[in-house]
């Protein structure tokens, strides 16, 4: 059982424990969040920076702390007041670096998701200027749910999908974000001249910045069969894999986005036993399968006729007749455009209003998104017995 946040925390100190070129240049910051977006393991092993050591004085008093918060022109870690803006502005800056002085760094950010918002003219600059970093949004949704609306994020995936320069993804299992961040990591330090992969249509050689959007929620994996395939791997950076592939007779098609794969994965169970060959779509980035499906329609327009993106080959096989319903803990825009890629009736169930504190499961039934909600949409489908 361990979050996306957790696991988030697990990569970087895997990179802190390794003296590598790569960790040597990686540079975190975070404003006043720094412990509780796992960001201390890093921390403790890399130090604060500052331009003059100043020594830690939970240490120096003997006051007992599992925080090391010693700082010196070595560290590694740039800590921030509550000043959303000073951290894009930093991260834009720091993301500059190679074009600036000729020597790269990897600046990675974290806050919490709904105060992406508090940043975002300084996030667009930092993306305009082609600065390179990632922002780890965290926690996120109202799966932060017993604190209220002040911290819970509603239409955070919107701005992912359309800030130019900035990929974003949402992964549900550690197995995703391991391969994500392998990808990011790589991603922006690229500098090609941007040709579209005919795989996507995305112009991946262009490189970038990363977001992304974690969660607090820890998941059980070991259900999770172990997938280290090929095909697992790319469809995880492409935006989205068949996490139960839909069979000729689908009546019904789960799409769903983040943490809330348990609920669609119970829902698919429970509709399954009322209804044939029920798939299971996992999107681990709406904003790479909608980019991907723009770009392909705009190269078929322009006459490259086989021009086909990842979602158009995910949902090619998907009868007709067949029902889409998408779910995220987000707003239902999100996904909701899947339905237009091949004309598929779809339900959207997402989060549109904030201000609800509960536990995840009052919070999840009240907005709708939980498997109680999904076997609903679907009973109200087409005729079938649903259990």
């Amino acid at each position: 059982m361990l979050s996306t946040q957790a696991g988030f925390g697990k990569i970087l100190d895997a990179h802190a424990r390794e003296e590598t070129e790569l960790s040597r240049r990686i540079l975190t910051t975070s404003p006043d969040v720094t412990v509780s977006t796992n960001l201390g393991a890093w921390v403790n092993r890399r130090g604060l920076f500052a331009r003059e050591a100043v020594a830690d004085t939970f240490r120096d008093e003997k006051i007992p702390s599992a925080q090391k918060w010693s700082f010196s022109p070595e560290g590694q870690h740039i800590e921030l007041g509550i000043a959303e803006m000073n951290l894009f502005l930093l991260l834009g800056a720091a993301g500059l670096s190679h074009s600036l002085f000729g020597e790269r760094l990897i600046p990675i950010g974290t806050v919490y998701d709904p105060f992406i918002a508090r940043g975002l003219d300084a996030l667009n600059y930092a993306c305009y200027q082609d600065a390179r970093f990632i922002i780890a949004g965290t926690p996120s949704g109202v799966t932060l749910a017993p604190e209220g609306g002040a911290h819970q994020s509603i239409g955070a995936q919107l701005i992912g999908m359309s800030q130019d320069g900035l990929v974003s993804f949402e992964p549900a299992f550690l197995d995703e974000l391991s391969i994500i961040m392998d990808w990011s990591l790589d991603y922006l330090q690229r500098d090609g001249e941007g040709d579209p992969d005919e795989r996507t249509w995305l112009r991946d050689e262009t490189g970038g910045s990363v977001y992304l959007r974690l969660s607090t929620r820890p998941l059980e994996q070991v259900r999770v069969w172990k997938r280290d395939d090929a095909a697992f791997r790319q469809g995880v950076i492409d935006g989205g894999y068949w996490l139960r592939q839909p069979g000729p007779n689908c009546e019904v098609v789960i799409a769903y986005q983040g943490v809330i794969a348990p609920e669609a994965i119970k829902a698919a169970a429970r509709i399954g036993e009322g209804r044939r060959d029920i798939g299971v779509l996992a999107v681990t980035s709406a904003d790479r399968l909608n980019s991907g499906w723009t770009a392909a329609r705009r190269a078929r327009a322009r006459g490259q006729h086989n021009a086909k993106s990842q979602i158009e080959r995910l949902m090619e096989g998907v009868p007709p007749h067949c029902q889409l319903i998408t779910v995220t803990d987000g707003h239902p825009a999100t996904l909701a455009w899947i339905g237009g890629v091949k004309g598929h009736a779809v339900t959207p169930l997402g989060v549109e209003h904030f201000g609800q504190t509960g536990t995840i499961r009052d919070l999840y039934r009240h907005f709708q998104i939980d498997a109680d909600a999904i076997v609903s949409a679907a009973s109200h489908l087409s005729p079938g017995r649903i259990l």
